[in-house]
């Protein structure tokens, strides 16, 4: 068996977080639908957004509760990363803070699901 390379968020309205991440990402998915909206990420990885109300079996989580980690090369980037980011209006939970890890803060897409932007220590 391979390693795991594809994530699927649950969310509202497949259409209108697709839009979120293709502005977020700077590309267009690769394959869309009323109910479903995937993009190719340069890691490999596919991220998919699903219309929570059509995916079956339902999911037992209503809102959120994924988290994804998106790593930059500097705790400057965190900073500037940041300031891009509320500049858009997208809503930020975690201001730029240092961690054991390295430095992060941690924004919301449309549905809360949690966006962790970190530069490792």
């Amino acid at each position: 068996m391979s390693g795991p390379n594809f994530m699927i968020l649950y969310v509202e309205n497949a259409q209108k977080s697709g839009a979120f991440y293709s502005t977020l990402l700077g590309r267009a998915p690769v394959d869309a639908s009323p109910a479903f909206v995937m993009f190719a990420l340069d890691s490999g990885m596919r991220l998919g957004l699903w219309t929570r109300d059509t995916v079956l079996p339902a999911p037992a989580v209503k809102a959120g509760g994924a988290e994804i980690g998106i790593p930059v090369g500097s705790p400057a980037a965190i900073d500037a990363t940041h300031a891009e980011w509320k500049a858009r209006g997208i809503a930020i939970a975690q201001e730029p803070t240092d961690m054991d890890f390295g430095r992060t803060f941690v924004g919301l897409d449309p549905d809360g699901h949690r966006l962790r932007v970190f530069a490792p220590a």
